[in-house]
């Protein structure tokens, strides 16, 4: 969705070699006040806009790109709170497959290659996972609140990039502009970024930063896209997992951080991003049956994911640029 100029922010799998193993941590103690302004909001699918492509091609407006990039993904399940069965493996993979794919004509990131900054080039398909991580201590109490009757705990934008911040310094896990943090929070847990706009009701997903320097944090705010299907569920699952959904608004994320990640690069006259031109269109599927179609081959994984803008074509993208 659209880049909104507000003050913002949005845990027991396998890690990458290099990564710490996965351990329990404790809640988050304290709440960072200095946030990015929201971007890349993945409306949900009522909010979403039809006109999204119509405002022409993204422009340059000279701010950095991530010219490579190594994603982590942390999972907040606390006790008394779930997700389905293979939720965090079939993620955990699909950013694995991802980095498998790098350099790949065939899959939807290729189509950022085409965008550049004024410092570094053009960007390269270049991915890698860093690690995961699982959290099993309490949520904090409700910092917020919705109007979704599925939630039963509404986490702020503080109280999750508390989070990130948290779980980032106990793995020592890198920071910077080539590293992106994905919070996924577990069912029935919800999020607002201000009063007025919550999960599942106004937004799937976001991203924001928040740091300077050697101390910027890129990272993702990826609610449980299935607590309201209606709302954020693509209705297919290559994976039969709820993780199918979860991971399409994952792929928007990510592919507009490549592209966007401090707000001041690439994004149309209107202010949305690649990801937001093309939300909720999928194209042509590869295979799969009625309720399984994938449309995306990554790695050894297959997967449905929304289309990205290409301004080489003008239009939305599944594959090259």
């Amino acid at each position: 969705m659209r880049r909104l100029a507000t003050g913002i922010i949005l845990g027991v799998l396998l890690l990458a070699f290099a990564a710490p193993a996965f351990a329990n941590s404790q809640a988050a103690g304290d709440t960072l006040t200095s946030h990015g302004p929201i971007r890349g909001i993945v409306h949900s699918r009522g909010q979403a806009s039809p006109k999204n492509a119509g405002a022409g091609n993204l422009s340059y407006h000279g701010g950095p790109v991530m010219h490579t990039n190594k994603t982590f993904a942390i999972y907040w399940v606390p006790s008394g709170y779930s997700v389905s069965a293979n939720y965090q493996s079939v993620i955990t993979k699909y950013f694995r497959d991802v980095a498998a794919s790098s350099g790949s004509t065939s899959n939807v990131y290729y189509s950022t290659t085409q965008y550049y900054d004024n410092t570094s080039g053009n960007i390269l398909h270049s991915s890698t996972f860093g690690g995961a991580y699982l959290d099993t201590s309490a949520f904090p109490a409700s910092g917020c609140s919705d109007s979704v009757s599925q939630t039963t705990v509404c986490l702020s934008d503080a109280q999750l990039q508390a989070e990130v911040n948290r779980v980032a310094s106990l793995n020592n896990w890198p920071r910077g502009s080539t590293s992106m943090f994905f919070m996924f929070t577990a069912k029935n847990v919800g999020s607002c970024y201000d009063s007025a706009n919550c999960s599942f009701s106004q937004y799937c997903a976001y991203h924001s930063d928040f740091g300077t320097g050697a101390n910027l944090t890129i990272y993702a705010n990826q609610p449980y896209a299935s607590t309201v299907a209606s709302a954020c569920d693509t209705g297919q699952r290559p994976n039969n997992d709820d993780a199918d959904a979860t991971i399409n608004v994952t792929s928007h994320e990510h592919a507009e951080a490549i592209t966007d990640y401090n707000g001041d690069a690439w994004y149309d006259a209107a202010g949305y991003e690649n990801g937001d031109k093309c939300a909720w269109t999928f194209g042509t599927a590869l295979g799969g049956t009625s309720g399984h179609l994938y449309n995306q081959v990554l790695g050894t994984g297959r997967y449905y994911l929304q289309r990205e803008w290409s301004n080489s074509t003008r239009k939305c993208v599944l594959t090259g640029k």
